[in-house]
Parts: C-alpha cells; sequence; structure tokens
C-alpha cells in the first residue's frame, strides 16, 4: 500500500492543535470556601465604657446580610428600630435609642452574615460592647412551641425580666430578648448573673411588653437562674474542605439553663366588640363578635316589623350568630335597615348596651337568583320540546324544586358511626315516621328501631344513631315530604343501602397512659388532625373499630373537665393545658389489637412531637458549599 501524505499531515495538525487547547483551557481556579473574617470595629470588640452608638464592622472581603429583619435582633432591644446596611466589606448598625449605663449590647446576627460572591456563612456571630465596666456573657437558650399541638413557633421574641414583678410584662419592655428559629429555639445572650422571668411574646405592637390580647404569650412560672460551667464538645478538625482530620475533645463554657420549653398561647378574647356582618343570600344574614357574650344582641327592623322573623343560630362559642329570615317578603327585600342593641366594651373595658345601625344587602341578588331559575326553567322545556320532536317520552309540567338533603355515609358504615343528615334550610316540620331503617336478616328486610335527633348548635344539621352489626346489611329509606323547609320545599325520597364490614377488617388501640396529674383526654390523629377521641379511665383510653393504616397519638390534661382543650391566662398565671404526643407513628393492621404504654412525660415536649407532622419545618443551615470538592472530581476525569 502506498501511503498518501497529503491526508496524514492535516489530520496530525487537527489532533495537535486540539489537544493544545485542552491543555490551555483554564478553569477559573478554585472558589472561595473561607467565611467572612472580622478583622476591624468600631468601637471594639467587647470594648467597655462605650458612648458609640453607630456600630462599624469591617470584614476582609465583600460581604452581605440576609433576612436582617428577621435574623438581627438587638438585646437590650430597641424601641426605636436600629438602622442596618452594609456597604461593601462594611455592617453598619447605628442605634436609635439612648444606651442604657452600665449594660452589655448584644447586636446578634445569627447566620444572617456571607460573603456576596459564594455566600460562605461566617456562622452564628454576635457583637458584644458595654457602656460599663464589665460585659455579661451568661446564656439562656431553649425552645417555645405552641400550646395546643406542639408546633415550633418560629421568629417569637423570648425575653427576661429582673424585675420579678407580675406587671412587669405588661409594664415594661423586656431586657435582655432574642427570636426563635425556624425549629422555634432561642439564646438569650449577654444575661448578667442573677434571678429572672422568662417570657415568649408575638409583639403584635412591637413595644416589647404584653398589652394586646391578641398576641400570642407564653411564660414560665419558676425563676430563671443562669450559670455556667466548663465542659468538652467533639469538634471534627478539618485539613480543608474536603479533608478532615481528626476528632478532638474542645472545651468550652456550657451555659444553663438550655433546655427551656415554653408553650405559648392566645387569650381568650374578652373584649367584645362587632366584628363584621354579612348577607350572602337574600334569606340569611350573619353577625360575628369578637367574644361571646351570654345575651343575644337585640334587633330592630327599621323598614320591616322583625317580630318572629328570624330563626337564630348560634356557634359553639357564642361568638358567631346566624340568623335565617322566615318571612319570605322580609328577605325579598334588597336592603335590610336593622338596629342591633348589644353588650359591647366602652373606652374604659367596661361591658355596656351599644347601638349599632346596619345596613345589610345580600351580595348574590334576588334578581340574579330569580334570572338563574328562569334560565334553568329554559333549559328544561327546551330539552322536553327536542324529546317530543324526537318522538321520545317528555314532561309537560315543570319539576317542583324540592328540599336538599345531603346523606353521609353512603356505602360501609364503621359499627360506631352515625349517619348524617344534612339540609340547606332549617326545617319548619319534621316527620320521623317517614324515616325507616331496616336489617336484612337472612332474606327478609325488617324495621328496627334508631334514634334521631338534631345536632347541637345546628339548625339543619341531624343524625341517626342505630346499632350496627358486624358484616350485617341495613337500609335507609326516607319517604318524600317528611321533611318541610322553613322556605317551603319538601325533600324527594330516596333509599340508601348500608353494609358493616367485617370486625377482622378493624385494628384495635388500648391505651395505658401514666404520668398524669388530672383527667385525660387522648385524641387519635390522622396527621395531625383528630379523628377520634377517648377520656382516660383508670389510666386506659381505647379505641375501637380502626382501619388500617398510620396513626398519631395526642392528649391533654383537661383540668375544667369539659372535653375541650382549654387555653391560659397571664393575669390569673393559669398555663394553657398541658398538651402531649406519642412520640412515634402506630401502624395498625387489619386483625390487630395493639397495646401501647405511654408515660406522658417520659420525654421534655419539644421532643415528643413525631418529625413526620410537625408543619414548621426546620430553617435550611446555611454551610460551605464545598464546590472544590466537585471541581476536584471533575478535574480528576478530564
Amino acid at each position: 500500500m502506498k501511503f498518501q501524505h497529503r491526508h496524514f499531515l492535516p489530520l496530525l495538525l487537527a489532533l495537535f492543535l486540539a489537544a493544545c487547547a485542552k491543555m490551555g483551557s483554564p478553569d477559573g481556579g478554585p472558589y472561595d470556601e473561607t467565611p467572612p473574617k472580622l478583622i476591624k470595629s468600631t468601637p471594639v470588640e467587647n470594648a467597655l465604657n462605650n458612648k458609640i452608638k453607630k456600630v462599624v464592622l469591617e470584614f476582609d472581603e465583600y460581604i452581605k446580610i440576609e433576612n436582617a429583619s428577621e435574623k438581627v435582633v438587638v438585646s437590650p432591644p430597641q424601641l426605636e428600630q436600629p438602622e442596618i446596611k452594609t456597604s461593601g466589606h462594611n455592617v453598619v448598625v447605628e442605634l436609635m435609642d439612648t444606651l442604657k449605663s452600665n449594660t452589655t449590647y448584644t447586636i446578634d446576627f445569627s447566620d444572617a452574615i456571607v460573603d456576596n460572591n459564594e455566600g460562605n456563612p461566617m456562622g452564628n456571630f454576635a457583637f458584644t460592647f458595654s457602656t460599663g465596666e464589665q460585659i455579661d456573657t451568661m446564656e439562656v437558650s431553649g425552645t417555645v412551641l405552641n400550646a395546643e399541638d406542639l408546633e415550633p413557633i418560629k421568629g417569637i421574641l423570648v425575653g427576661l425580666y429582673s424585675d420579678l414583678e407580675d406587671s412587669a410584662f405588661n409594664k415594661k419592655p423586656m431586657e435582655r430578648v432574642a427570636r426563635t428559629n425556624g425549629s422555634g429555639k432561642f439564646v438569650i445572650k449577654g444575661v448578667a448573673p442573677g434571678n429572672y422571668h422568662i417570657f415568649a411574646l408575638q409583639d403584635a405592637d412591637q413595644n416589647y411588653s404584653f398589652n394586646q390580647k391578641s398576641e400570642k404569650i407564653a411564660f414560665l412560672d419558676d425563676l430563671v437562674i443562669p450559670s455556667c460551667q466548663p465542659d468538652l464538645r467533639m469538634d471534627t478538625l478539618w485539613t480543608d474542605s474536603i479533608h478532615y482530620d481528626s476528632i478532638q475533645q474542645v472545651p468550652f463554657t456550657h451555659f444553663y439553663p438550655d433546655n427551656l420549653v415554653l408553650t405559648a398561647f392566645k387569650e381568650v378574647m374578652t373584649d367584645r366588640y362587632r366584628v363584621k356582618e354579612e348577607r350572602p343570600v337574600p334569606e340569611r344574614f350573619s353577625i360575628v363578635f369578637s367574644s361571646k357574650s351570654d345575651t343575644l344582641p337585640k334587633l330592630r327592623g327599621l323598614n320591616f316589623n322583625e317580630e318572629n322573623a328570624f330563626l337564630i343560630e348560634e356557634n359553639l362559642t357564642k361568638d358567631t350568630l346566624q340568623y335565617w329570615i322566615t318571612d319570605t317578603l322580609i328577605a325579598h327585600q334588597d336592603t335590610l335597615h336593622i338596629e342591633m342593641t348589644y353588650f359591647g366594651t366602652d373606652s374604659v373595658g367596661t361591658l355596656s348596651l351599644m347601638t349599632d345601625t346596619l345596613s345589610l344587602t345580600p351580595k348574590k341578588s334576588l334578581a340574579k337568583i330569580q334570572k338563574e331559575k328562569q334560565n334553568k326553567l329554559e333549559e328544561w322545556e327546551k330539552e322536553q320540546k327536542r324529546k317530543q320532536r324526537r318522538g321520545q317520552p317528555y314532561d309537560s309540567i315543570p319539576p317542583v324544586e324540592k328540599l336538599a338533603l345531603r346523606l353521609s355515609p353512603s356505602g360501609n358504615i364503621e359499627p360506631d358511626a352515625s349517619i348524617k343528615f344534612e339540609f340547606e334550610e332549617p326545617l319548619a316540620l319534621l316527620d320521623t315516621a317517614g324515616i325507616h331503617l331496616l336489617h336484612k336478616k337472612d332474606t327478609i328486610w325488617e324495621e328496627i328501631p334508631y334514634y334521631f335527633d338534631r345536632v347541637p348548635n345546628k339548625l339543619y344539621k341531624f343524625e341517626l344513631i342505630g346499632e350496627w352489626r358486624p358484616e350485617q346489611e341495613y337500609k335507609l329509606k326516607v319517604d318524600s315530604a317528611s321533611f318541610q323547609g322553613i322556605y317551603g320545599t319538601k325533600n324527594d325520597s330516596l333509599e340508601v343501602s348500608l353494609r358493616v364490614p367485617a370486625l377482622d377488617t378493624y385494628s384495635s388501640l388500648f391505651l395505658n397512659i401514666t404520668g398524669a396529674d388530672g383527667p385525660v383526654v387522648v385524641q387519635l390523629l390522622n396527621q395531625d388532625k383528630p379523628i377520634k377521641e377517648a377520656e382516660v379511665i383508670d389510666g386506659h383510653a381505647d379505641f375501637y373499630f380502626l382501619k388500617p393504616g398510620t396513626y398519631y397519638v395526642r392528649a391533654f390534661i383537661d383540668l375544667n373537665g369539659d372535653g375541650e382543650w382549654t387555653t391560659g391566662e397571664y393575669a390569673s398565671k393559669r398555663q394553657a393545658e398541658e398538651m402531649f404526643y406519642y412520640p412515634g407513628a402506630l401502624e395498625l393492621k387489619e386483625k390487630w389489637d395493639i397495646t401501647q404504654e405511654w408515660n406522658l412525660r417520659a420525654k421534655p415536649l419539644n421532643e415528643q412531637k413525631p418529625e413526620a407532622i410537625i408543619k414548621q419545618k426546620p430553617d435550611q443551615e446555611k454551610t460551605i458549599k464545598n464546590r472544590n470538592a466537585e471541581r476536584e472530581k471533575k478535574l480528576n476525569r478530564n
């Protein structure tokens, strides 16, 4: 074969140029993985006898502050918010309040400071100075949880008072403060030795004291006494951002207490005022108050006669009233003018009679409702004409409007369930003789007894309770016109088939409860939603007829015996009723009967609620990105 030089030389040249291009292509060099470092400050860090209100911090590289309003906390708290700015390598914090004498000031940046290019976090950083002769260095830490469901509370203030009078929380701003992170954790820094009361506060008016019942609060009954002692922790030493050198014991100062748990609650609103009123449809309007009253407001019609004009429905807390207008002539008026006399809180905090004038216009007007009905009728007529032209059966008399009735459940029914009846309006007439509950025995349907009654506080909801036996079939029949609404409509007949599943398709859960110091109510949860509850009797709470699945459990100490969780009140130093969570999921399967021991106080409250059902997730931890490790892998592959 003859070698073709003219083809080989261009190919060799191309390969040489490609290799040279590859060898000379820079990758930009290593990434900066060094966090910012403070190199100078005015005043100097831990300065004594400081009188400077403008703090300037200089770092060794360009920096930025992330979420300053959320993360940066100045202690003692500033009634006039400080100005926080960044410029190049500098952070400038200008305090607007007058500096207090002989006081340690802490500007806690948390992890807000990062470098400008790579976002490398400086870590938890706090700058401290004193206007006196010494720096206070004690710390107090812990967790704030929501009292009702043990959810961590993010962003709530936690503060200390050396004034041990109960009124200090209402009259004075907190002395030392911190703010909780996404896990509900806080650290109050710069604390002097002494005795303190500790509080948490969702500070709506930003005055660092509790003076609005709408503010969520927490307090501890016991005094907080800061202390410290030497301790050791295990630290990993790194040779670089990729390789670690060793794990060593590192001495540090351990500050106590470091495990405080505060449970926060909102007090029951006692100030009473009218919140809103609305009339969604012509036949109904509602009035909402800020708190309940044992006395209903008195209504006087200004353009109608109010006598026997309403059916009144109260909610469980008696702060929302719904009025059903029984007279259609009144309901069909475009605007109802009403004079309302009610008990409300006056300017000095006393309940007194007040009078307001209401003008109520429906959101959905009568004309629009009538137009919709007319359109529906016209559509029905067109359909009947189409059937007539096609020679199909058709109707010549329009259908009569029926009273809508919704039943639940249908199909399978649990052995301990009831059948719910829900109407679109309150009933004027009810004939239980038209309700038939039948049980299939062999091949014959036999009518059996039942209990039928209205659901408390609901004018249009009822329930039927029967004796349901496993693997048995039932049938519910409702005759037409058994129910008549207040606007004259009557129900149509209906029939529902029901079957009770076999017992071996269910599971049972038996809880043996210890650690309680009062009556206990246990709630079975689907995720964090209660689906069943039981009182603890002789240390036991039992749940039957449970479908297979994953469940969670919580319990509260029902001190007042009303069967409901009750919030607290600061004026009477009453904590909210204690809530506990079983610290894990319970997996239930068919045919299983599970007995579970549960000591309510075996774990601290902040370790009880299972992570799977905690809605408030921890803040994402800021770390160095280790992009050099990826760069090294990439270079090695190449």
